[in-house]
């Protein structure tokens, strides 16, 4: 297939810059497998199309606020920069995107400060990589460095978002979920945003499960598919965990008879990754870039709770690998028509099994 079949036309309008208030509202669209919609409802009613015995497996990730204004200090000249960290490489060393990469080289080194300017950071750039990549090495490692980023960064809201509107202290809450708790992503696994404590009160009272997995999202997440074929792209790695306690009992729901539904594409990501072939999932712990496409079968994940991707994104093609090409551009056509909110902030579909 061709990254042109996964095109579609997005209004502005769509694009959702804040969350629903209450979280709850937010629209939900259900989805058969290979059949099409069933049901508009919002988050609210989403236990009712669960089923007691299933478990919602969570991606407890947590977005580190990673967007950093600095400038190039070279001799007495300066240049302003915007970096944002996306992988790290050892305790004092992280990959980033850096806008304006063509200005910067080796050796040069960059200043970050806090707003209240009581805390300065400094950078060597080590390398230069491909797609405006750069090594940079700080002036400290560890817990320190950890607690200087978290000083001196912003939330790193999507292109999609950040080029509307600059990030504020609310996005330091919206842009995070209730459950996240492992360090090292630069991107909010999005749809848990609409999972709230009171909901998932309720999913317990449903006894359905919640089991949490961890991977954490890289910046090249929002990378764009550039070559033609689908089949020539390559997905950038990320790192991602599942405990062995956990695919115990994730094994357990499945012996029950319960379903396993992926709150997200990255959780989804993850549990494809650790499965057998015959949909057992094993524990887990390194990197993964499995790239789901239209003839994709699915071993682990028998649900998927996502929101509205990006046109030609590898997202979008995950879901129509899950629930059919055909079902989801039309699924995709009637949100827009009908005015559902795109992408990190927005609404959401639920794709659930044929039966």
């Amino acid at each position: 297939m061709q990254t042109d079949d996964f095109d579609f036309e997005l209004p502005a309008e769509r694009i959702a810059l804040r969350p629903a208030v209450p979280r709850e509202c937010a629209r939900l669209l259900v989805i058969k497998r290979h059949r099409g919609i069933i049901a508009e409802t919002t988050i609210a009613d989403l236990p009712l199309y669960l089923r007691g015995g299933d478990a919602l497996i969570v991606n407890d990730t947590r977005v580190i606020p990673c967007a950093l204004k600095g400038y190039r200090q070279r001799g007495e000249a300066r240049v302003a920069l915007n970096v944002t960290l996306h992988r790290r490489t050892r305790g004092d060393a992280w990959w980033a995107f850096a806008k304006p990469g063509r200005r910067l080289a080796v050796d040069d080194m960059l200043v970050f400060s806090s707003a209240d300017e009581k805390l300065t950071v400094m950078a060597r750039l080590c390398e230069k990589g491909e797609g405006g990549e750069v090594l940079l090495e700080f002036d400290r490692a560890g817990v320190a460095l950890d607690q200087a980023v978290a000083a001196v960064g912003d939330m790193p809201l999507p292109p999609y978002i950040a080029s509307r509107r600059a990030a504020d202290q609310r996005d330091r809450s919206d842009y995070q979920t209730i459950y996240a708790s492992r360090d090292g992503s630069v991107a909010a696994p999005t749809a848990g945003l609409h999972l709230t404590e009171k909901m998932m009160t309720r999913l317990a009272v449903h006894e359905i499960g919640l089991e949490r997995v961890t991977l954490h999202v890289g910046g090249g997440t929002f990378l764009p598919v550039k070559s033609a074929a689908i089949a020539d792209h390559r997905m950038h790695a990320e790192w991602g965990e599942i405990d062995s306690a956990t695919a115990a009992r994730l094994a357990a729901r499945r012996a029950g008879g319960g379903r396993l539904i992926a709150v997200g594409t990255t959780a989804a990501r993850l549990l494809e990754s650790a499965a057998r072939p015959s949909g057992s999932v094993n524990a887990f712990r390194g990197e993964t870039d499995i790239f789901m496409t239209p003839g994709y079968r699915f071993a682990a994940v028998d649900g998927l709770m996502t929101n509205f991707h990006l046109p030609r994104s590898t997202l979008f093609m995950l879901v129509c690998a899950f629930a059919g090409y055909d079902v989801m551009r039309q699924a995709y056509a009637h949100a827009i028509a009908t005015g559902y909110r795109f992408f990190s902030y927005g609404d959401a579909c639920l794709l659930l099994p044929e039966g």
